[in-house]
Parts: structure tokens; sequence; C-alpha cells
């Protein structure tokens, strides 16, 4: 009776504990659980389940009931799947056995660990797949019987159903968190322009997504050649700007053949250049390609997995990869247009200044000095002292007036003030230059204190100033100008307002806008009444 009594408990326990590590969606959670619970049901002192890698020759993690924190930092290292426990790795059957130290396939214990003698190995097994095995030692009162076996077998089986269902849950909030981090990173790509930091933002966000040690982004700088455009994690920025031949390369293949790669062990593989791969101490490595419009644009190659699953990457961080590189390619693409794009406008931009300057020599220049030859002809012909006279003071004039137009025209080149005495200084010039010329009243102030600003960006600022102005005096018909100029919240501002034609100067603004986009700054424009325009321009200082 007490036998029916013990048996019908000790099988209410083991459907309580199924019901309960089937509600447990942790992975650690569920595996810790079903250790405890196999030592309660047969009376074990110590209990322990090792779960097998993915090679399925070693453990890769090893849970243990009955051991306190002391001995096993005493005994060190978690078994791998040596001894009798390999034999369960090889057999997955169960193993039981009176004297586990007396068995010949035993490999004996570590230093520190504590006696075991009887001994019961169960697989835990769903579908045939093994998913490890359980251990349990030192049955209270002797040895480990059918009925321990039967229910340890029972309780492995509800144990395999959990801990698939706790890899699925783990494996389906992991890839939805890797999702949301492949927007967050998709919004983060849309909005970098410049493409050095852009590269930059690819190998650092899938490093850190992936758990790499290294990620560099490739690209081809050569007919066949590819470099290390940018490189995320050591030892990979000493690489940085290097090249290699894409003969003789994973990377190679992957951008030739836009297809992704995964290898668990480089130094077997014979397309790996393992000269790259020395250089960065790589083991394992994942090679994915940029992919826009069907073109391969580049490699991204990341280098060895971190963490305690081992060095190599699995087939979800492929995936992974594969969806990050999707996006980042259109990323690239569309940063190196954008960079075209902006230097075919430059190189507009400086032609039309060219044909500008060349307007103004052949038509004012030009003439005028033409006009001073021609005076001083008449002062060679003239046989009247006072007609040579008055040829001599007209040649004169247009001299003086050639120098002043010569001045001039240097001065909208490249300002000598802005080199030697800075932007406030090579503003205040340009305002009283532009008044005088133009016969508008420019007024100017300016709030920028002592320190002077970077050179490119007061070059930025002067020129968009200087191309605002003109537009206002020029195709606004304004009779008066201000300009205020301040440094606030790490960005040159300046404000140009005019009395002029509020529709005027359309296709000159736009210019100036494009060039302010140029420096990642902006061009704001207020009309609020029938004359006059406000411009406000506003360059970041880096």
């Amino acid at each position: 009776m007490a036998d029916s009594s013990s048996a019908e408990r000790r099988l209410r326990e083991l459907i309580t504990t199924g019901a309960v590590i089937a509600s447990e969606l942790a992975l650690d959670g569920v595996l810790q659980r079903v250790v405890e619970s196999a030592a309660a049901l047969t009376e074990a002192r110590y209990a322990a389940l090792g779960v097998i890698d993915g090679t399925g020759s070693k453990l890769e993690r090893f849970y243990t009931h009955g051991i306190d924190a002391e001995t096993r930092a005493t005994i060190g290292a978690v078994p791998r799947g040596h001894g009798i426990l390999g034999v369960l790795i090889q057999d997955a059957s169960p193993l039981r056995l009176r004297d586990l130290a007396a068995d010949p396939r035993s490999v004996g214990f570590p230093v520190g660990h504590p006696p075991m003698r009887s001994f019961l190995g169960v697989p835990v097994l769903l579908r045939g797949i093994a998913y490890g095995n359980l251990y349990l030692t030192e049955k209270a009162g002797g040895e480990f019987t059918d009925e321990d076996e039967e229910l340890v077998l029972l309780l492995a089986g509800q144990a395999a159903v959990a801990i698939e269902n706790a890899r699925l849950y783990e494996a389906a909030t992991r890839w939805s968190r890797q999702l949301e981090s492949l927007n967050e990173v998709s919004d983060a790509l849309a909005s970098e322009m410049d493409l050095d930091r852009l590269l930059d933002l690819v190998a650092t966000r899938l490093r850190a997504l992936l758990g790499a040690r290294v990620v560099a982004v490739l690209l081809p700088r050569a007919p066949d050649e590819l470099e290390f455009a940018a490189v995320a994690g050591e030892p990979g920025e000493e690489l940085l700007g290097s090249s290699f031949r894409r003969v003789g390369s994973k990377s190679g293949i992957a951008f030739e053949h836009r297809r992704a790669m995964r290898v668990d062990s480089l130094m077997g593989d014979p397309d790996v250049n393992h000269d790259v791969a020395r250089k960065l101490g790589a083991r394992s490595g994942l090679w994915v390609p940029l992919v826009a419009r069907g073109d391969a644009i580049g490699v991204i190659v990341a280098h060895d997995k971190l963490g305690d699953g081992g060095a190599h990457f699995t087939d979800g961080d492929l995936r992974l990869a594969e969806a990050f590189a999707a996006r980042a390619a259109l990323a690239v693409d569309l940063s190196e247009r954008v960079a075209r794009e902006s230097l075919r406008r430059v190189v507009a931009a400086q032609e039309m200044e060219r044909r500008r300057l060349a307007l103004e020599l052949h038509d004012e220049i030009g003439q005028s000095l033409t006009s001073a030859l021609l005076a001083l002809r008449a002062v060679d012909e003239s046989t009247d002292r006072d007609v040579g006279t008055a040829a001599l003071s007209r040649a004169r004039e247009l001299v003086v007036g050639t120098v002043q137009q010569v001045r001039a025209l240097a001065v909208e080149l490249r300002p000598k003030a802005l080199d030697d005495f800075g932007l406030e200084a090579a503003l205040d010039r340009l305002a009283a230059t532009t008044a005088a010329r133009a016969h508008v009243a420019v007024e100017f102030e300016a709030a920028l204190g002592d320190e002077r600003l970077p050179a490119d960006v007061e070059t930025a600022v002067y020129r968009l100033v200087q191309e605002s102005l003109a537009a206002a005096v020029k195709h606004a018909e304004a009779h008066h100008v201000s300009i205020l100029l301040m440094h606030k919240d790490g960005k040159v501002a300046a404000v140009i307002d005019d009395d002029g034609l509020a529709t005027g100067a359309g296709s000159e603004l736009a210019g100036v806008s494009e060039r302010a986009a140029l420096f990642g700054g902006t061009l704001t424009r207020e009309s609020g009444k029938p004359r006059g325009t406000t411009l406000i321009v506003e360059v970041p200082v880096r």
C-alpha cells in the first residue's frame, strides 16, 4: 500500500512538474527547473543537465543541482562531454550504473569534486533530436530503480517539449528585437548622407547586432581590388584604407557572385585570404554583398562571434546580416549618388562663376583697358598740348578705375580679410564695398565672440552671405539691406533682410540653398510683406 501511495505521489509530482516547466519560457529557467525536478522525483542528491551543441559532439551548457557555489568554483571548468557523459552523447539511450567510478569508460573526477557512486543518465529527446542529457547520482537509500528510470524518461520527454518551446520563444523574441533594431538602423542610415560616416555607422551597428568581434565594409577602389572603407572592432582599425586583390579571397567571391557565405573555420578554407585573416586574428566569418539595383557595390565582412556559443556564426546571424545588408546597400547607393550629384552641382556652380568672371574681364575690365589704350594713342598722336593733357588725364582715370575693378574682383574671389582677420572683418568689408559699388545702404552687425571659427565654416558662411547679398541687390532691387551674424547652439547664423522685391532672385536663391546643403546647413526664406525678404542662413560648426 505504501509503494502504491509513493508511486501515485511521484506521478502527481511529475504531472505538476510538467505543467510548471511548460509554463516557463526562459530557456535557462526551464533547464534549471528540470534539473531540480529530476532530483526531487528520484531522491537523488546530485543532478545535472547537459545541453548538446550544434555539432552534436559536446556539451555547450551545463546546469547542476546539489553542488554549492564554493564546490563549483573548486571544480573549475564545466564538463564538455568526456567519459560517461560522452557515452550518453554518442548513444542516446538510458544508462544506469551501480558505481560510476568503477565503470571502465569513466575518466574520473576533477580535484574537489564530491564522490558519486550510483548513476542514472537519460537522454532528452524530441522527434529523434537529442537536446541534451539528464544525469542523476547518489540516490538516497541505494541504487536507481526501473521506476526512477521510467519517471525520468517521462520528465525528459516533457522537458524536451518545454526546451523546444523556450528556444522557439527566445528565437522569436530575439528576431523581433533584431527587426526593431533593423528598423532603427534603417532610419539612422537614411538620415546620414556623408559616405564615410555612413560606412562607419554600418560597420558599428552590424557589429552590435551580430555580437561580432570585428566588422568591415569593403568597397571596390580599383578594377580588381577591394578596400577597407570602414572597420569596427579590434584589431581591424589598422587595416582601414588598405586594399587587397579580389582574386583568391572570399570577399571577392561574395562580390563577384553577389552571394552571402558563412565559414565556421577559416583555417581549412582554400578561398579565404589567409593573409588578411591573420592580420585580423579571425577564426570564422560571414561575407554578405551590398547589392543595389542588381549590381554589387561592396561587401560586408564579419569575423568571430562573441560569447559562450563559440567563435562561429549561425544561420540566423547570416539571415540577419543579409537583411541588414539590403538596407545598408540602399543607403550607401543613395549616399554615393547624392555625393555625385553634389559634386556635379559644385562643378556646375564653379563653371557658372567662371563664366561670370570671364564676362566681367571681357566686358568691363577689357573694355576699360581698351579705352585706356585708345586714350594713350590719342596722346601719342596729338600735336595739341591741351588735347594731349586731357587724353592723358582720361587714360589715368581709366587705369585707376580698372585697378579698382580688378581689386574688387580679387575680393570676390578670395577676400584677404577673411584669411587675415576672420569672418566678421570680411563681411564688414563686403558690406562696405557692396554699398559703395551698388549705391545701396548696407548695415552689418555681428555677435561671434573673440574666437575664430573653423576655416571651412568661415568660407562657407562668407560665400552664402555674399551670394544672398548679391541676389538682393541685383535681382530684388533692394535699397536697404541689413546683415546680422551670430554664433548660437553650435551653429553660425546669418540673417539678411532687404526691402526689395519679394519675388526676385528665385533661381539665385535656389543655388544658395544647394550650396548651404553641401555644407550641412540650411537656407530659410521668409516673405511676409509686399516688398522685402528675410533670408536665414545656418551652418553647423563642426
